[in-house]
């Protein structure tokens, strides 16, 4: 018989993940609506997880939440915890307790084009991953990015740096519509002790906020995949590669990373033929890059202002001496131009 401590600690390890609603194949339930109490697996050896995941093919393609914990996460901080979300478990991958060998038992899914991470900005996420455990993460749906497609197709317009947070994008009906207050209390405690995600065991309330972030990944993943039209797919899908490059800088151009997504043939039959994107690293001389930035961040500013182009510096984590530019070639040509100008006559 479990007694009720037992039966308190099996709860403590079970969440909740929206499904299709029965019968109806390929519709979700509103969120609200759960089909099952799904278990929460702590994962310490690869063993734990699936072998469909361990193991990627064809013939099993999978889609899963994904999202990662750590330590100051990026090419310098500690990754803590990988979270996947299936839909009948989630998984947290322990990379403290199970390490190099556990991560790296997971790198063939990480890389793998039958594999598709839901993953809410890929960017620090792929860093850590780089250079921690040289795994290039590959396809992936950002949803983050894939809400500002669905915006720009509406025909709204965002103004530079005005991304959608996931609390934020949970919240909203159209993709959620569910509170996430938990989520302050834990960057309180991440503001109180930055090594929160290092402890070890973990607390019921680790355990709870590592699933939330990821166990509406797949309703969402849904929502957003029946809203984009095919142009917008195929930017989703670029933009997702090259966020995944964004902040993993190296000598050889990303040589060994996948292939960008070619334009699908659809769209070329259809008469849209879209410019090409690209990632774009400029490299900045000592001293320089406060002339990029300027006074409160005045000059980049304007240079965002200027390009349809998405501009991001390393700050604080780094790396401190480059920026990336990802978009169409002509525009991010055009705001490299510009900071160079800027680096030039300042």
């Amino acid at each position: 018989m479990v007694d009720s401590n037992q039966m308190a600690a099996s709860l403590s390890h079970s969440t909740y993940i929206p499904l299709p609603s029965s019968g109806s194949v390929g519709k979700f339930s509103e969120p609200e609506t759960y089909s099952q109490l799904v278990p929460i697996h702590i994962v310490t050896q690869p063993s734990q997880l699936p072998n469909a995941f361990l193991v990627p093919s064809a013939e099993s393609q999978l889609v899963i939440g994904f999202d990662c914990e750590g330590v100051d996460l990026c090419r310098h901080g500690a990754l803590c915890i990988m979270q996947l979300a299936f839909q009948d478990a989630v998984y947290l991958v322990d990379a403290i307790q199970g390490g190099q060998m556990l991560v790296q038992a997971c790198k063939p899914a990480l890389e793998s084009t039958y594999v598709t991470k839901v993953v809410h900005d890929c960017k620090r996420d792929s860093e850590a991953l780089y250079f921690q455990f040289g795994i290039r993460l590959n396809n992936v749906v950002d949803t983050q990015i894939a809400y500002t497609l669905i915006e720009e197709q509406e025909g709204r317009k965002r103004s530079p740096d005005d991304y959608i947070s996931f609390v934020s994008l949970l919240a909203d009906p159209r993709y959620c519509g569910i509170s996430y207050v938990e989520k302050e209390e834990v960057r309180i405690l991440l503001r109180q002790d930055p090594s929160f995600w290092r402890k070890r065991p973990l607390s019921e309330l680790m355990i709870r906020t590592a699933a939330d972030d990821v166990r509406f990944l797949l309703y969402i993943y849904h929502k957003v995949m029946e809203k984009l039209n095919e142009y917008s797919l195929w930017r989703l899908a670029v933009r997702g590669s090259l966020y995944c490059r964004c902040f993993c800088d190296n000598d050889n151009e990303y040589a060994e990373w996948s292939p960008i997504p070619h334009i699908p043939e659809k769209l070329i039959t259809e008469g849209i033929v879209p410019e090409e994107e690209i990632l774009s690293v400029l490299n900045v001389p000592p001293g320089k890059m406060g002339c990029i930035i300027g006074r409160g961040g005045a000059s980049i500013r304007s240079v965002k202002e200027s390009c349809n182009a998405e501009i991001l510096i390393g700050g604080s984590k780094g790396p401190p001496d480059k920026v990336f530019v990802i978009g169409a070639v002509k525009e991010v040509r055009k705001a490299e131009a510009i900071m160079r100008g800027k680096m030039l006559f300042s």
